[in-house]
């Protein structure tokens, strides 16, 4: 894996995380939560849609982003019920 993929990774997740938490929580969770929900939710969505099927968008960056927020919004909510915060 080069840094650029890395890079790229990180900023996909880092933009989902933000797209995810702020539709679940109306704010984001810093730069580091939202990364790391961003890159969990990718993988949750990538399950969701799969599972769905579902295809979002035909550009590839703009289908990340969207799968990697619509993960993290499920993430979220599931843990919003759990711990009762939001």
């Amino acid at each position: 894996m080069t840094l650029e993929s890395i890079v790229v990774i990180i900023l996909i997740g880092a933009a989902a995380g933000w797209l995810g938490s702020f539709l679940v929580r109306g704010r984001g969770l810093g730069l580091l939560g939202n990364v790391v929900v961003g890159i969990l939710g990718s993988f949750v969505g990538s399950w969701l849609l799969r599972e769905l099927k579902i295809s979002i968008g035909s550009s590839p960056i703009v289908n990340a982003i969207l799968t990697g927020a619509i993960g993290a919004f499920v993430i979220l909510f599931i843990v919003s019920l759990f711990t009762g915060k939001e």
